[in-house]
């Protein structure tokens, strides 16, 4: 799992996603809502920009899901 608020997505958070995405079997992207941050984009705004920006990474892409949360990560 791989969990953070992407507001944006970054090259550096892509570079952790395509590495992380060699060594495990299936990614998880865990988009965080957290307005105590006042994020710049809502939730369904940053979860279709990292679907977006992983459709491009090939092969790689189909072991990759991207989920949405507003809890604690462990629950």
């Amino acid at each position: 799992i791989y969990p953070g608020t992407f507001d944006p997505i970054t090259r550096g958070h892509l570079h952790i996603i395509k590495r992380a995405s060699r060594m495990v079997d299936h990614l998880i992207i865990a988009v965080a809502e957290n307005d105590r941050k006042k994020p710049l984009f809502d939730v369904a705004e940053r979860r279709a920009m990292v679907e977006e920006d992983i459709a491009g990474l090939d092969e790689r892409a189909a072991n990759i899901t991207v989920e949405t949360f507003d809890d604690l990560l462990i629950h």
